[in-house]
């Protein structure tokens, strides 16, 4: 079997975020921030330290099999590469801002200079709008691109608007593009290394989102319980020792599963209990 090779950011807002995930997959990762690579021999894969802008266009050229990147990243790039799955971190939300009370909807875009880092996502939007206006290509810090007097409006990412703000900016209009870290390949990806990669993230997201939990209850309230409990195929119920009761055991959604023991309680279990799953395959 070819060894796998998966690039990973090598710095910004996703590496740490996509070292753990991978970690908590079972792969080996670097311990200095300046290797680039690093080959896990017992998993047969082989990891790339790249910069996040480079990581759909490597993908997409086949160069690398796998990559983690933002899906803000991969639209921008226009690479032949394709979203697997969202890794649910990472999340920012692109929209357009200008100067406080001057815009309030997409149709003022017009024949205007939009300064952004991202030219092809908003070259994209613009297009799919009808909008004819003047995309101003800026590395990083676009929010003082309109007080130089280089653009109009600009186009970024927004976490909490707080540095629009600074700026005397505010967002308008609906949003360019939700984007959040996302698992890429090339079109047509269909390996065996990759379906045991993209399985392995797969169960730790899964595991992240979900939580073991037991409890004991009798047998005649074991459908009402059930019905709180499902499971993703069922939920394994074994005799106790104790006539009449039954245990019981289901995966559940972690959110909410403070509130499902209190139903559960009420309902006559006891020996309610929580246990974190660190990886499964369903």
């Amino acid at each position: 079997m070819t060894r796998l090779k998966i690039a990973i950011p090598n710095k910004g807002a996703l590496t740490a975020a996509a070292i753990d995930i991978l970690k908590e997959s079972g792969y080996r990762q670097r311990t200095d921030a300046k290797e680039l690579r690093l080959i896990d021999v017992d998993n047969d894969v082989e990891f790339f330290y790249l910069r996040p802008r480079d990581i759909a266009l490597y993908v997409g050229e086949g160069t690398l099999d796998v990559g983690i990147t933002g899906r803000d990243l991969l639209h921008d790039s226009g690479a032949k590469a394709e979203e697997v799955m969202p890794l649910e971190f990472g999340r920012s939300t692109f929209r357009f801002a200008g100067p406080q009370g001057e815009y309030d909807d997409l149709a003022q875009l017009a024949g205007k200079r939009i300064a952004t880092s991202y030219t092809g996502i908003v070259q994209t939007f613009l297009a799919s709008h009808g909008i004819e206006a003047h995309v101003v290509r800026l590395d990083g810090a676009v929010e003082t691109s309109i007080q130089l007097g280089v653009a109009d409006v600009i186009a970024d990412v927004v976490e909490t608007g707080s540095t629009l703000r600074r700026a005397g900016l505010e967002v308008f209009g609906e949003p360019i593009l939700e984007s959040e870290a996302v698992l890429i390949t090339r079109a047509g990806n269909g390996s065996v290394a990759f379906e045991v990669f993209k399985r392995r993230v797969e169960g730790v997201l899964v595991a992240r989102g979900y939580v073991m939990m037991d409890y004991d209850i009798e047998e005649t309230r074991v459908s009402d319980a059930v019905a709180l409990t499902p499971g993703l195929e069922g939920p394994t119920i074994s005799p106790l020792r104790r006539e009449g009761w039954v245990a019981v055991r289901a995966m559940v959604p972690r959110a909410g599963s403070q509130r499902l023991m209190d139903e559960l309680y009420d309902l006559g279990a006891r020996a309610i209990l929580l246990t974190d799953i660190h990886a499964c395959r369903l």
